[in-house]
């Protein structure tokens, strides 16, 4: 084993603050320009692009001390202060805010190989040991730059990354092609079901072709002639979660894996931290499970029995013909819910929210097209999913040994 040595933070890196509000408004914000992260857009695998701010250029020029290069680190500096995410190439040249914290390394460490030692389950708990606030816990450069590390030597830092980074790249890989293929059947469902442009009987855009259309007072909008409007609970059953007993959780795996609400899905799949051996409401494999409470959305099939806690719900289609049709369904009415929340009229779904949801429903015959061309691209899209829970187990599997030396690569 090789024998590892201790450095400070500081002597590998240099830590920086973003700007402070006195120096950026949100009201410098601007449509076009050079994105600047947040707490909000950290994780594991890169930077989350929903809703990325954006600076003038001449913001960019006057908070030029703030600008990203590939090989940097951005933590969360207050919050959920374990958050930390690696700038790629990609991100060269964007810029971090004042709720973050910058690392940059000198040529004593591989900040790959860093980012990797970040994410360790161990360095999480210790950040947030060492954290100060009495309310939300926060960091600042003092207590960054007395961080104790124990790192191999160099050479062995970047075999290491290039083992794990082989890891995350086939991850994301996954994703990217997940994304396209979802691209591609919304892309379809939309020309079908919103359009209304699906196949006539002489293989025609039924719309474009002068289909005959009805004006529809559920929907107030006119819909294709013959087209039924149900709601929700008369083509699937809707199960709202009800959370067990907080005497009955144990996070040794004993019971039924639990799901509350956002924190546990995970790369497009869903993952209990928490067990319970007292469940109350289940889902099982192939049903659609969305959060229901302040973070609405996030609308997954589940792949196994999970024990649904109140920040979630699941539906479950009465057929599996029209599975895919659902998914799609759901996802129109989670917008609409979601901008119901932001008007402040519900901060979460109710059971008659979700059961009443209006849905349009084609004939047979399409419905059966629909899902034998979607259905295909829904179990690619699974199958990488459940590919990537098993990449992403080695990898936290490898990632202490490599670590700590028990494991080395030739």
């Amino acid at each position: 084993m090789e024998e590892l040595k201790k450095y400070l933070l500081k002597d590998i890196a240099v830590t920086q603050t973003g700007p402070f509000g006195s120096q950026l408004h949100e009201e410098d914000y601007v449509n076009n320009g050079t994105p600047i992260v947040t707490v909000e857009h950290l994780g594991d695998l890169g930077f989350s692009l929903i809703k990325l701010p954006l600076v003038s250029d001449v913001d960019k020029t006057r908070l030029k001390k703030y600008i990203l290069k590939e090989g940097d680190i951005v933590f969360s500096r207050v919050g959920s202060i374990d958050r930390c995410t690696y700038v790629s190439k990609k991100e060269e040249g964007w810029l971090f805010s004042g709720r973050c914290l910058r690392v940059r390394f000198n040529e004593k460490a591989d900040a790959r190989f860093i980012s990797f030692y970040f994410r360790q389950k161990y360095f999480k708990e210790m950040m947030l040991n060492i954290s100060v606030g009495a309310t939300m816990p926060s960091l600042n450069t003092a207590l960054m730059d007395n961080i104790l590390l124990f790192l191999p030597s160099k050479e062995t830092q970047q075999k290491v990354a290039s083992v794990l980074s082989s890891i995350d790249s086939k991850i994301e890989l996954n994703n990217r092609i997940n994304t396209e293929l979802e691209t591609m059947a919304k892309t379809l469902y939309d020309y079908w079901f919103v359009q209304f442009d699906f196949p006539d009987a002489n293989g025609k855009p039924y719309k474009t072709s002068g289909g005959k259309m009805v004006w529809n007072k559920e929907l107030k909008r006119e819909i294709p002639e013959r087209w039924k409007v149900l709601d929700l609970h008369e083509i699937a059953k809707c199960i709202m979660g009800q959370s067990p007993k907080g005497e009955s959780y144990n996070q040794n795996y004993i019971g039924t894996p639990l799901l509350n609400g956002p924190a546990d899905y995970e790369n497009g799949a869903l993952k209990g931290r928490t067990y319970t051996t007292e469940p109350t409401r289940l889902c099982q494999k192939d049903d659609l499970v969305l959060c229901i409470r302040a973070t609405i959305g996030n609308l997954v099939y589940s792949e196994q029995e999970f024990c649904l806690g109140r920040g979630v719900a699941a539906v479950r289609p009465n057929e599996k013909r029209i599975s895919e049709l659902v998914y799609f369904l759901l996802l129109q009415e989670i917008e609409r819910f979601k901008i119901q929340a932001t008007g402040s009229i519900i901060v979460g779904i109710t059971k008659d929210d979700l059961i009443e949801s209006k849905c349009l429903i084609p004939d047979d015959e399409l419905i059966d097209t629909f899902h034998k061309l979607i259905k295909p691209q829904f179990d690619k899209i699974r199958i990488n999913i459940k590919e990537n829970q098993k990449l992403t187990e080695l990898r936290d599997w490898l990632l202490p040994m490599l670590m700590n030396g028990q494991v080395k690569v030739g």
